[in-house]
């Protein structure tokens, strides 16, 4: 029998829930600016998708933020500070969270035709298992459940470490890595798909990669969406997505791509190769 995709496994914040991600990203500029620290949207967005401990570490590597806490404090961010700047994180977040858990347009019903055809849907997220909880109780409320949903205390490690789809397959079921899709809006999502054998699919409007608010797009002129969207595009593939969508609607098409590729005998690694040789065949042309 021919194989096909078994189970998706989406990310939260900025995949299905909270459009642009914005309930995170605010706190963290909030808590650096705490410390007379000014760090940008866009210097946030980054390392977005990993658990949140681990995303202040990354903040605090970078040279603005070594720079500013030098002058202001005598010295480098340590981990005593990075413990104090999650400390504050964790509670402002904890306050916010139910207000940006509603599903964003088109998952529910792309959720339902995927359970229409036989498909498990799993999850996996930077937020720890108390913030999940609050996100996932009021997404419930609006229509959006997943099976199942996976945390980094299961298993230890986060993103961009492969350990929360594993739990995935697990919990669901799935024999063979290749017949799960990991569908995320940030490299560390991507990444994590990769490093688990998975096909990865990033999503481009209502990501914390493109950054930008649903009330923005709509006010958006139409070149500088499709620029922007251009360029995120360009970052996902960058990291090594398979498919790239521009809006979590076009999910079930590039299952169906999938499920031919898999019909063809083509999984995730050999579809990633074929992808390199034909762009480097391109640039040899060229």
């Amino acid at each position: 029998m021919s194989e096909k995709i078994e189970a998706v496994i989406f990310d939260w914040a900025g995949t299905t829930v909270d459009y642009g991600c914005l309930a995170p990203m605010n706190v963290f500029v909030e808590i650096f600016k705490e410390r007379e620290i000014v760090i940008t949207s866009e210097e946030v967005r980054g390392p977005m998708g990993m658990n949140k401990w681990d995303h202040i570490y990354e903040l605090c590597q970078l040279h603005s933020v070594k720079t500013q806490w030098r002058a202001k404090y005598d010295k480098y961010p340590g981990e005593e500070d990075i413990d104090g700047l999650y400390l504050r994180f964790e509670p402002i977040l904890l306050s916010n969270l139910r207000s940006f858990a509603k599903p964003i347009e088109g998952i529910i019903d792309v959720v339902d035709k995927l359970r229409k055809q036989g498909i498990k849907i799993g999850s996996t997220s930077g937020y720890t298992k108390e913030m999940l909880d609050i996100v996932a109780e009021e997404a419930a409320e609006h229509g959006y459940k997943p099976d199942i949903r996976i945390t980094s205390e299961t298993v230890g490690k986060g993103r961009p470490f492969p350990y929360m789809c594993y739990e995935n397959a697990i919990q669901l079921d799935i024999n063979g890595m290749q017949k799960m899709i990991k569908v995320g809006d940030t490299v560390s999502d991507i990444q994590e798909g990769i490093h688990a054998g998975m096909w990865s699919v990033g999503v481009i409007l209502g990501s914390s990669l493109h950054g930008f608010s649903e009330r923005e797009i709509n006010y958006m002129n139409q070149t500088d969406l499709f620029m922007s969207m251009e360029a995120a595009r360009t970052k996902f593939y960058q990291a090594g997505a398979h498919f790239v969508i521009n809006s979590i609607k076009e999910l079930p098409e590039s299952i169906e791509r999938i499920n031919d590729l898999l019909q063809q005998g083509i999984y995730p690694h050999e579809y990633t190769k074929r992808r390199e040789m034909e762009q480097w065949e391109t640039s040899i042309i060229q």
